[in-house]
């Protein structure tokens, strides 16, 4: 069992931080003009803005004449379609106001907290739930965050602001506002307690885009039906099967690598896997795939970083179309964070290439969890009595000798039958892992890095990953939401919510 180091969790990470977002910059004009909130001049517009954040005036075309623009931005219609409009001008407000960094250190710890539960707020109808976008929608949140963190990017203050302060302000205001530090889980026999995951909406460029000049595509539209699921359930309870009450609490992770290795999943979910008497229950990461399935993964690969990140990152492209090997290359490999039992230099076996779920595969197949839930138009799951299929995902793909390109894959493709005829070949203690069941995206990362913190911990909770259908299913080219859109994601995140209770029954 391993004990983190007693590291403050954003101390020294400014010029980590201003190396990756230096990277991952853009120079605008008019763009950081278009979507800055307040008029009270302590924004420099001229500064350069994120990735992430240089989308927020990405617009669409009309969705009945392609070759103009719609009036607003999408973020702008995320932002405002769950009535969030007023958040972003009041923390511009008392960013203005703001005489010392401890007094926007305040600001931002406080307004990046007020919007988690904001959003939380709404996806579980805590009163009167604002704007024109249904209560479900995930999106709001991550387009409001992203604005937010432009303000604090682009806040000239009236005093001294080093770019390593500023880049710490930022990062808490996103920690904060993803609900990592809003984690309560109370001590007892008598309760359980179970933490889960969500991710942001991601794959947001490309997709059609009409002849307007100008004109985004349509993939800024996504949703993620994982952060759809962790805002219904964040602070909710669960009578279980045996009478104990379930206490759940959710959190969102950011669809790019930089942020994984400064330990935002182990910063989150470690201090819950250490002795005490709130030592948690089950810990459960949750993410998007494809189709009309659930997928169970049991295996999670240590290699990333093929794909580009909401960022436009990746660590480790292939190169001539062949993909790198992991051997002396820590670029291609999950780093965990020193303060959670990394190594302090690269060692290819040290963390293990694979990690395993345990979770209640059986139980969570056997309980029908989509008994009950409504099927959304085009649902194509062969079995009409249930919304989707739960599937136990063995397949992985490996380097059976770490040192070639050629890759073996296993299992494959999954049998849709619970038990299987025959009993999935695990990976070789010897090989170098390619890709887990759920990829070498930061899906699997999510799922390795919480297996291992498990394994590291000497716990034998249920932890592992569920995959859920895709929910990118539209009505139109163009509109930002429709009832087919909202119908896919309601029943992703009930069906979601259900097989997150089956792993509090068996916990």
């Amino acid at each position: 069992m391993i004990r983190p180091r007693p590291t403050s969790v954003l101390a020294g990470i400014g010029a980590v931080m201003l190396l990756s977002v230096t990277a991952a910059s853009i120079t605008t004009t008019s763009a950081a003009q278009a979507h800055a909130s307040g008029e009270r001049g302590c924004l420099d517009r001229s500064v350069a803005l994120s990735v992430e954040e240089s989308r927020l005036t990405f617009t669409l075309p009309d969705n009945d004449n392609p070759a103009v623009l719609q009036t607003e931005s999408f973020a702008r219609q995320m932002i405002e379609g769950a009535g969030f409009q007023g958040f972003p001008p009041q923390l511009v407000e008392q960013l203005c106001d703001a005489r010392s960094l401890t007094a926007a250190e305040k600001i931002v710890s406080r307004n990046a907290d007020k919007l988690w539960h904001l959003a939380i707020d709404r996806a579980q109808r805590h009163g009167r739930v604002r704007g024109t976008l249904p209560y479900s929608d995930d999106r709001p949140l991550y387009w409001t965050r992203v604005q937010a963190t432009a303000a604090i990017r682009q806040w000239s203050p009236p005093f001294p602001l080093f770019s390593g302060q500023r880049l710490e302000l930022i990062e808490k205001f996103d920690r904060t506002s993803r609900g990592m530090f809003d984690i309560d889980l109370p001590a007892g026999a008598g309760v359980k307690r179970v933490i889960v995951s969500g991710f942001d909406p991601y794959t947001l460029d490309g997709g059609p885009a009409g002849t307007a000049p100008g004109a985004a595509g349509n993939n800024i539209r996504h949703g993620n039906p994982s952060g759809a699921t962790a805002l219904s359930l964040d602070g909710t309870r669960y009578r279980t099967a045996d009478g104990k009450t379930a206490y759940l609490e959710a959190y969102t992770l950011p669809v790019s690598y930089p942020e994984f290795r400064r330990g935002y999943l182990e910063d989150t979910v470690g201090p819950f896997m250490l002795p005490g008497p709130r030592q948690l229950d089950a810990s459960i990461t949750v993410s998007q795939a494809g189709d009309s399935v659930f997928n169970l993964e049991q295996w999670n690969a240590r290699y990333h970083g093929v794909t580009v990140g909401n960022d436009r990152f990746r660590p480790c492209p292939p190169i001539d179309g062949v993909p790198q090997l992991a051997v002396n290359n820590p670029e291609c490999t999950i780093m965990v964070v020193d303060r959670w039992g990394g190594p302090p230099t690269f060692d290819l076996r040290n963390p293990p290439q694979w990690t395993s779920a345990t979770l209640p595969v059986a139980e969570m197949i056997a309980a029908r969890t989509g008994s009950g839930v409504p099927r959304p138009p085009g649902d194509t799951w062969p079995d009409e009595s249930v919304a989707f299929g739960v599937v136990w995902h063995t397949n992985y793909t490996e380097f059976p000798d770490c040192t070639s390109t050629t890759r073996e894959t296993r299992n494959n493709p999954p049998p849709v039958q619970y038990p299987p005829p025959t009993p999935p070949i695990p990976p070789d203690p010897q090989s170098c892992s390619y890709s887990g069941g759920g990829g070498n995206y930061l899906s699997n990362e999510s799922a390795y890095r919480n297996t291992l913190l498990r394994d590291r911990m000497g716990l034998s909770v249920p932890a592992g990953h569920i995959h859920t259908p895709d929910m990118q299913h539209f009505e139109t080219d163009y509109g930002p939401s429709d009832a087919t859109f909202d119908a896919w994601r309601l029943a992703i995140s009930r069906q979601a919510r259900n097989l997150v209770h089956v792993v509090a029954d068996e916990a």
